[in-house]
């Protein structure tokens, strides 16, 4: 395991977020925010599941109510591929021009109207932006649209980043497509869209949120990394003093409410404090970054044969993105421990301040993250959503491809640490 020390240590970090409007009701007022913008003509991008909550179409009701003229488009594919953001993309050229888009949903929803935002605004086609060495990682030349993102489930965090991901279907392997014009131009965050959230949907995205606020935490510290030009400065910068204080308080509040979440999803008080989480964690971890949890959660996904998870109304086999992070999570967090103990012991004192400390210490946030996983219905390990020791050799290949998140590791990642995390992640418990 080896630290960095870098011959001239970066002293500056970024941080950038979308405007943010958080509350109950807080999405009955989006007419009149688009309508101070000036908004004529917008595109909503949902899915079929969302849009039978009736939500969009109240969200369309009220943006006509301020004459501002909606398009749906409701076809977004839970966890999309390069083929169903292409459709989408298809959708917006022939139905444009728009003067901003709307997206409502979770993160396939959001992630998919970013794909599009980009896409109506420059030229070129998907693979044009997606990360190297999966696309040719081109940056965008013009500016995009106004983008309100409204998310109708807590967690992906998606509301607040720079990031689009997507499975590339011919490669096997989910990716995503990272610049700062991805950024939502407002967020719009309001619990009460998040009640008819299904209690396995919430667990998972529940998970997203701890390791994102996880893995932002226990980032590579910015100081760590070379010292950049203006030029070089990337979105994810690493671990610093506004991003850490975004990833604690959205752990305290996990450990607050988000079983309860789980167990009473009519708790409004549990949904408002998990929603804040969510958000707090998306503002952390969109500048900071994450690392190898989330690095493994996409070859698990992109690789998954015919794990069918409770609460996700989809038609193919899946393992829902925050449920993927999660599954690895507790052996990754046994391998970063020494680059930071007192962060990994005090992230675990922030989920269970009751718990007690195992005699080695590197296996304390480990277990509490476990029993967090198995009170809220995870499955137990990769094994559970039908993965085995013969898969870790090509799980690993697809981990390796995610460069751009295991630069933000607090260690050198290579193949065979990989390896080691995916083999103990079999069964965790």
């Amino acid at each position: 395991m080896t630290a960095f020390h870098p011959q001239q240590p970066e002293s500056v970090f970024t941080y950038g977020a979308p405007g943010l409007k958080f509350g109950v009701g807080a999405r009955l007022e989006l007419g009149y925010d688009l309508a101070q913008l000036g908004i004529g003509r917008v595109l909503l991008v949902t899915d079929p599941g969302v849009a039978a909550t009736g939500s969009p179409a109240e969200i369309a009701e009220v943006l006509r109510a301020s004459s501002i003229e909606t398009v749906v488009f409701d076809r977004t594919r839970v966890e999309p591929t390069d083929a169903s953001l292409d459709e989408a993309i298809a959708f917006a050229r022939s139905e444009g021009p728009f003067d901003a888009i709307v997206a409502v949903g979770g993160g396939s929803s959001i992630d998919t109207a970013k794909a599009v935002n980009l896409l109506v605004t420059n030229e070129g086609e998907l693979m044009d932006y997606i990360n190297a060495p999966v696309g040719r990682a081109r940056a965008p030349r013009n500016a995009l649209l106004p983008l309100v993102a409204v998310p109708t489930t807590t967690g992906t965090g998606s509301e607040s980043t720079t990031i689009c991901v997507l499975d590339v279907v011919s490669q096997h392997v989910k990716t995503g497509i990272s610049h700062a014009r991805l950024r939502p131009t407002l967020a719009v965050v309001d619990p009460q869209l998040t009640l008819t959230q299904p209690a396995g949907v919430t667990a998972a995205s529940g998970l997203d949120i701890l390791c994102h606020a996880l893995e932002s935490y226990t980032a590579r510290p910015f100081s760590s990394y070379e010292h950049k030009q203006a030029k070089e400065r990337v979105p994810y910068c690493g671990a610093n003093p506004i991003a850490d204080m975004w990833s604690t308080k959205a752990l305290s509040l996990m450990a607050a409410s988000f079983r309860t979440a789980v167990r009473d999803g009519d708790d409004l008080a549990a949904r408002t404090e998990v929603a804040m989480a969510a958000t707090f964690a998306g503002l952390g971890f969109g500048n900071a970054g994450v690392h190898i949890p989330h690095a493994n959660a996409y070859p698990i996904a992109g690789q998954v044969r015919d794990f069918r998870p409770e609460g996700y109304d989809a038609d193919h086999a899946m393992v829902p993105h925050g449920m993927a992070v999660s599954l690895t999570a507790p052996a990754a967090f046994r391998f970063t421990f020494d680059a930071a103990p007192e962060r990994h012991i005090h992230a675990a004192e922030l989920l269970d301040p009751t718990a007690a400390r195992p005699d080695d210490p590197a296996e304390f946030l480990p277990q509490v993250l476990a029993s967090i996983m198995r009170d809220v219905g995870i499955p137990s390990g990769i094994g559970a959503v039908g993965f085995g020791e013969g898969d870790v050799d090509s799980l690993v290949e697809g981990t390796m491809k995610q460069q751009r998140l295991l630069a933000t590791a607090p260690l050198t990642v290579t193949e065979e640490a990989v390896a080691t995390i995916l083999t103990e992640s079999v069964e965790i418990w």
